[in-house]
Parts: C-alpha cells; structure tokens; sequence
C-alpha cells in the first residue's frame, strides 16, 4: 500500500504529514515555507514528497467558515487541489480542517512544548491533524 500524504495550506506556509505504510497513523514531515501566494513554489515542494513517499493519495485540507461555506481560502484549496492533479496522477481529497490548528495548538500544550516550538511545528501538526482526520474515518 502507497502512503497517503496530508497537507495544511496556508498562505506562506504548508504543513506536510505521512501516513504510516498501513495508512493507520499519520505524522509529522515538515513544514513548507513559500513566498506569500506563491503555490507554484510550494507546489514544487509537494511534488516532491508525493514522490519521496509514492503517494498515491493527498488529503489536503479545506477551510471552511463555522457555519459550514467556503469563503476565499477554500478557493485556494480547490486551485491548488487542481494543480496537485496536473501536476501528478494522484487522488486529492478535500477535507474538513476547521479547527485542526486548534486542535494541534492544544495537543503540543499538553505535550508542554514550549512557545517558540509551538510556532515553529503548529503547520505540521494541523497537517497531521487533518490526515489523522481523514484516516480514521476510512477504519
């Protein structure tokens, strides 16, 4: 089985998280960092972790307001989906991120990370959370 790779978009950086072998756990690769709007750029960074870890699948996260629509940064999500798909033969999945970064701010205080890691590892970890998200929906 391919990894699946899951991504937390934003507008100068993306979190970038993989899936174990078995597609049961997902952690933390890194965090991409891009000139404001440049997703070309960031794109090139992708691309090369759907490579590095055969991805076959990308679950890539989609902002949307609490009450459910999608305003301007769903929109970008949705082009930049596209633009993963040109680019390479993979499924792009659109997933639900409200609150990931919430919930990946609250996980690392627990944890007791301290602030300036927090800041430095809070794009990974809502990665994470979003392909976690997405993983234990299809078990």
């Amino acid at each position: 089985m391919n990894r699946i790779i899951g991504l937390d978009l934003g507008s100068r950086t993306c979190g970038v998280a993989v899936s174990d072998i078995l597609g049961m756990i997902a952690s933390g690769v890194t965090t991409i960092r891009f000139e404001e709007d440049d997703y070309q750029s960031a794109l090139a960074q992708v691309v090369k972790y759907i490579d590095e870890y055969h991805a076959d699948k990308v679950v890539l996260g989609l902002p949307r307001h609490m009450n459910g629509d999608e305003g301007i940064r769903a929109q970008v999500s949705h082009d930049f989906k596209a633009m993963i798909e040109q680019e390479r033969k993979v499924q792009v999945i659109l997933w639900d991120e409200r609150l990931s970064t919430v919930a990946a701010q609250k996980g690392m205080i627990a944890s007791n990370m301290n602030r300036k890691k927090r800041r430095q590892m809070v794009d990974t970890m809502a990665a994470v959370v979003i392909l976690q998200g997405y993983l234990d929906s299809i078990y």
